[in-house]
């Protein structure tokens, strides 16, 4: 019979540091809206999964609301930068962060 590792609170919390991790790296080095989007998605999952290993360790239910709360956000601010980032597209020709500089009147 093979010996398994616990899983513990530490093992969640290096799984969610590397997620924020890429996620920032993603939103501080890309030009791209949608990459950008992308490590915005990567540092809120990396809360949710802190938020979920707290309440398994402390036994509350508050982490499991406060996440449940964040993926309901996610949702939202996904559509909604989606319909913004179509909208510069339109406008534009280009999903470049950098090249949008000026503002339509």
């Amino acid at each position: 019979m093979e010996h398994l590792i616990p899983i513990g609170l530490n093992h969640y919390l290096t799984i969610s540091a590397f997620l924020f991790g890429f996620g920032l790296f993603a939103v501080m080095t890309r030009k791209n809206a949608i990459v950008v989007l992308m490590g915005v998605e990567l540092i809120l999952n990396a809360a949710n999964i802190n938020f979920l290993a707290f309440s398994k360790f402390n036994g509350g239910i508050a982490g499991v609301m406060f996440s449940l709360f964040i993926i309901v956000i996610a949702a939202a601010e996904a559509a909604i930068a989606l319909a913004i980032v179509i909208n510069i597209f339109k406008i534009f020709k280009s999903v470049d962060v950098s090249s949008i500089d000026t503002m339509k009147e």
